[in-house]
């Protein structure tokens, strides 16, 4: 690996690509809630059949995985701020990353039931 090269390959690279994606899956989102938002103005019926389906167990699987996106996305954001604009953020730049995954998994832990409760307690009874 050329010297020099502070993320082709390794650690930054991957963290660069789960930043894009998430933020791809994070503009998908909002397009598709605007969208089904504004639905309402054109047939009100139509919302609440829409808005119907989002109550169902696999939806709540998909909110997780948005709020796996959203904190990701923004606990990398901040990793990126620092890397840029801190005079030793390449130097350490690999230890904020797992810091990063550190605090997104132990945040994702406790978004566990807040998010997926009601889908359990719909699949398996309260």
């Amino acid at each position: 690996m050329p010297a020099g090269t502070l993320y082709r390959g390794r650690e930054g690279m991957w963290s660069w690509v789960a930043h894009r994606v998430t933020g791809v899956l994070i503009f998908f989102f909002l397009f598709v809630h605007v969208l089904d938002t504004a639905l309402v103005r054109v047939s009100p019926q139509a919302y609440d059949d829409v808005v119907a389906t989002y109550k169902t167990p696999i939806v709540a699987l998909l909110e997780y995985g948005l709020v796996a996106a959203i904190l990701f996305h923004a606990l990398n954001g901040l990793r990126v701020i620092a890397v840029d604009f801190w005079i030793k953020g390449a130097r350490y730049q690999k230890q904020m990353l797992w810091t990063v995954v550190a605090v997104w998994t132990v945040l994702m832990l406790g978004a566990i039931y807040p998010v997926l409760g009601h889908a359990a307690r719909e699949l398996f009874g309260s």
